[in-house]
């Protein structure tokens, strides 16, 4: 979506870069690691309609580079800062990848900020899952922002999905995101902040209807962290999509795009087809799924397996005997069979 205004705010933690685009209710976007507001074209063509506000976490796109790390809860402090400059006193929010680990926080600790909530390919933090060797490889460096060549060679193996196989929206994306690319301080601060927090404890105070979509072809991000999200969140259903990857809300033909607007716009949830195609989790279809995963390698897999022993044993979870909602299942790929 063409128009909007962009401006640099002084925060506590810097200058923040923000762009406000469209009218009407409020909904937030948080972005991933590395990432800045000119990836989000595509999902801003979906909202339509809505008055979107995004902002540059600090590190990345053009929001200043803080000399050491900023912590998940200041993120999340930071983010209410933002929305109080835009004059939003709540907000629908989406956060994607990183940007759900500071969605979950802002969540936690200030609810009344938070209307509805997406967590799009994102994860508890410490205590899931971690993804793909090649993924986590990747990753670990902000080397793949080096060179458009660089990106088009590991964002298949990292993203999933249509990363995989469609090269001319490799390069076209490749282009958008290398447009401003982060600095390695400013990675590796975000990469730091990210490893050091976990999510776990804060779930079960999260009462929002949350929407956590995920692709079953994410080799960063596996579903199973999708149905941990879910299984823990009082309110939240969990999305599978078909076929997608890492960068389905940056992928303008993707099934979570209709799936998000829905969700967003829809004046009922339990009038919505997205909220009845998705699934709540119980605790037996998570112990399966978290035996079946990929492969973890100390000292992370020691790590997490400690945080989740810790944290989901005291976790109700609903008996499958006793829900009427319905089971895990993936949702076929609407987008590219015609929207």
């Amino acid at each position: 979506m063409t128009g909007g205004t962009e401006r640099k705010l002084r925060l506590p933690e810097g200058r923040i870069f923000v762009r406000e685009v469209g009218t009407g209710p409020t909904v937030l976007l948080i972005n991933g690691l590395g990432a800045h507001t000119g990836m989000w074209e595509a999902l801003e063509r979906t909202l339509a309609g809505f008055r979107i506000v995004e902002f540059d976490l600090p590190g990345a796109g053009r929001s200043d580079v803080p000399w050491k790390p900023v912590s998940v809860p200041r993120l999340a402090r930071l983010t209410a800062s933002v929305m109080d400059a835009v004059g939003a006193n709540s907000a629908h929010v989406l956060g994607y990848s990183m940007g759900g680990i500071v969605a979950q926080q802002l969540c936690a600790d200030m609810p009344g900020r938070v209307d509805r909530l997406v967590l799009v390919a994102s994860s508890p933090g410490v205590g899931g899952l971690q993804g793909d060797f090649k993924a986590m490889l990747s990753i670990a460096t902000p080397a793949r922002y080096l060179s458009r060549r660089a990106y088009g060679l590991t964002i298949g193996s990292l993203a999933g999905g249509r990363a995989r196989y469609d090269a001319a929206w490799v390069d076209e994306h490749g282009a958008l995101r290398l447009k401003y690319a982060p600095t390695w301080r400013g990675y590796f601060g975000q990469l730091i902040s990210l490893v050091t927090w976990s999510g776990l404890p804060l779930l079960s105070r999260i009462e929002h209807p949350v929407l956590v979509v995920a692709g079953d072809d994410d080799p960063l991000t596996p579903v199973v962290n999708g149905m941990l999200l879910a299984s823990m969140l009082p309110n939240g259903r969990l999305l599978v999509c078909a076929g997608e990857g890492h960068l389905m809300v940056m992928d303008a033909d993707s099934a979570a795009q209709p799936a998000i607007h829905e969700f967003l716009s829809v004046d009922r949830l339990d009038h919505a087809e997205v909220w009845r195609e998705s699934a709540t989790i119980t605790s037996e279809e998570l112990e399966k799924a978290l035996r079946t995963g990929p492969l973890q390698l100390p000292p992370w897999s020691i790590i997490n397996s400690a945080a989740r022993r810790r944290w989901l044993t005291a976790q109700p979870t609903a008996s499958p005997s006793t829900r009427d909602e319905p089971e895990l299942r993936l949702v076929a790929d609407r987008a590219r069979r015609g929207r």
